[in-house]
């Protein structure tokens, strides 16, 4: 069951602060997550349901680091198309 400590981030970046103007939120989480918990953890803790959420899943990429290489940590994104008048807010990662 996904929870609210999958949530990683909201993403504030040139692309989705345009985005935001058409009251879309772009959320950072754990790769976990499907489209239907995060429904239901933005009912839960928000108190809205999204109008449309599309998925996109990102792989972490490949660092070195003196010599030796690593990865950084798979995510998911998550592009939320909320109703009129909700927004996020109280977001503690």
């Amino acid at each position: 069951m996904a929870d609210i400590t999958d949530i990683k981030a909201i993403l504030y970046t040139e692309k989705t602060l345009g985005l935001q103007e058409d009251g879309v939120v772009v959320i950072q989480t754990s790769p976990k997550m499907t489209k239907n918990g995060l429904k239901a953890v933005l009912k839960e803790y928000f108190g809205f349901t999204p109008l449309r959420v599309n998925s996109l899943r990102m792989s972490g990429k490949i660092k070195r680091f003196k010599g030796r290489i690593g990865s950084r940590a798979d995510y998911k994104k998550f592009y939320v198309k909320l109703p009129e008048g909700a927004q996020l807010e109280n977001l503690e990662a």
